[in-house]
């Protein structure tokens, strides 16, 4: 009997010990767990900081019951925002179906890496960006959210991204560019021509007495009256037999003073017709503006001088933009960097038509 309660103090003073061994481990397990997740997740904001930074993408809706052009990014209105200031700011146009396109131009000219792209404008003193309006259809929107969030080197304007509406969103394009960034010119280019930066930063460096400039390949030609061709203008009646002097529509610039006026415009203020091209044109015989033609804008081969790089006038751009961009980028003439991965099998096959 004597021995019963030490053998029962013994087994109640292990079971006690161990109990606290087993929290004591099982709370340093836990407390390890947390701060490996903190140091995780510190660590995954430093990459994205470093990887990205301040976004470049941004998407511009304009407040309607303002006039004074008012326009929000994100859904925050930015009025009174400073604008940055830039040489030049260059809207490659595109759509929803040019996918393909837009990965040829990112292996190539148009660096796909977000620090390579905040190089090319730190060197050039120009800003690009892919310029692409909205869809109803979810399943494009959501494939192009995918590719915003991977290459981040969009502008979204709040218009509607069909053909027969490029003036409206050319305009849009013009007026969302104004309104971020201060430049001395902005340049609408398309997705299916091949560009040499570095020489069009030299184009619009030039010194210019004329402060009201309209730059581009300027060409005339007959007015399509034939409803079943590609080009067929509906206002022909207006026009005459004869298109006025215009620039081709793949690439042409316009200086800041001439789109601060047309920013200060109502949109229905000028008339819009068929051709995104023959509509700015138009605009610019109503203004007071000096019509610069270069001819280096529209090559059909890759030279010394060529700007950009098209096959005018077949086709408006590249006939065959993917393949076309990388045959031109291997060319040492026309680019600084001329050994290119193998040629990828283009999987977008639902290309739009050329514009």
């Amino acid at each position: 009997m004597p021995s019963s309660p030490k053998l029962f103090h013994a087994r109640q003073s292990t079971w006690n010990g161990r109990r606290l061994t087993a929290m004591f481990l099982c709370s340093l397990i836990g407390f390890s767990c947390f701060i490996f997740g903190l140091i995780a997740i510190y660590r995954a904001g430093l990459g994205s900081k470093c990887k990205y930074g301040k976004p470049l993408s941004v998407s511009v809706t304009w407040d309607k019951s303002s006039t004074g052009g008012t326009y929000k990014s994100g859904g925050i209105s930015d009025e009174g925002q400073k604008r940055h200031k830039v040489m030049g700011f260059v809207g490659i146009q595109t759509g929803f179906g040019s996918v393909g396109r837009r990965r040829s131009l990112r292996q190539t000219w148009f660096p796909s890496d977000h620090q390579g792209l905040q190089r090319l404008e730190e060197s050039t003193g120009l800003v690009f960006r892919f310029v692409i309006g909205r869809t109803k259809d979810r399943s494009k929107m959501s494939g192009l959210k995918k590719e915003i969030d991977e290459y981040d080197d969009f502008l979204l304007l709040d218009t509607e991204e069909e053909y027969r509406r490029l003036p409206y969103k050319t305009l849009a394009f013009f007026k969302a560019a104004y309104a971020l960034y201060d430049s001395d010119f902005y340049v609408k280019a398309d997705d299916d021509i091949y560009l040499r930066p570095d020489r069009l930063s030299l184009l619009l460096a030039k010194e210019r007495s004329h402060s009201q400039t309209y730059l581009g390949c300027m060409k005339k030609g007959p007015v399509f009256t034939d409803p079943t061709l590609k080009w067929y203008e509906p206002l022909a009646d207006l026009l005459g037999k004869e298109y006025f002097l215009h620039a081709y529509g793949p690439i042409y610039a316009l200086s800041a003073d001439v789109v601060a006026s047309l920013v200060a415009l109502r949109n229905d203020s000028f008339r819009m017709f068929s051709n995104e091209d023959v509509t700015i044109g138009s605009w610019m015989l109503a203004m007071n503006v000096n019509h610069e033609d270069s001819k280096e804008l529209c090559t059909v081969e890759c030279t010394s001088t060529s700007i950009a790089v098209w096959d005018i006038p077949k086709c408006s751009g590249l006939c065959n933009p993917e393949k076309k961009m990388l045959e031109h980028h291997k060319l040492d003439i026309c680019s600084k960097s001329p050994t290119m991965p193998p040629e990828e099998k283009d999987e977008d096959e639902d290309e739009e038509e050329d514009e």
